[in-house]
């Protein structure tokens, strides 16, 4: 679905103001600049499955495959890490593995849902897309001033 979405994805009302941002490679991105854009900010932090829509374009034109890619995605590396804890523990060992690998995981979730919650709506998640993901930490870092935070500091 992400290819899919990457590749020939239309235009997403982004900011629920009827003027879409067009993120595949089909309507003059590259791979660069291409990414799956999120969910428009109308759909706030509804879910928003194919047949909540009123047609499969509707729900194109609201950003319905960046849902279906995150909350897939989600669930997968959710799963994932369930899957190695089990192992973990049938093999006798310690579940460490699955903590360690669990990191990245907090990130994703972070960016992908915690995130897009807190401010209200999953039009502000991060776009599936290399420019979009930087584009994302420039303004995040804008809005948010996130260097200075305590906590990153004892991170880095």
């Amino acid at each position: 679905c992400f290819i899919i979405a990457f590749i020939a994805a239309p235009p997403v009302d982004i900011d629920g103001i009827r003027e879409p941002v067009a993120g595949s490679l089909i309507y003059g991105n590259n791979i660069i600049s291409g990414a799956v854009v999120p969910s428009s900010n109308a759909i706030g932090l509804h879910f928003y499955p194919i047949w909540e829509a009123a047609s499969l374009d509707e729900w194109l034109y609201n950003g319905g495959p960046y849902q279906l890619v995150i909350f897939h995605f989600l669930t997968g590396v959710f799963c994932y890490l369930g899957r190695e804890w089990e192992l973990s523990y049938r093999l006798g060992m310690r579940p460490w593995i699955c903590l360690a690998f669990s990191a990245p995981v907090a990130a994703a979730t972070a960016v992908f849902l915690i995130y897009p919650i807190g401010q209200g709506s999953f039009s502000d998640g991060m776009p599936l897309g290399i420019s979009g993901t930087f584009n994302f930490m420039i303004v995040f870092q804008a809005e948010h001033n996130i260097l200075m935070h305590p906590f990153h500091m004892l991170g880095v």
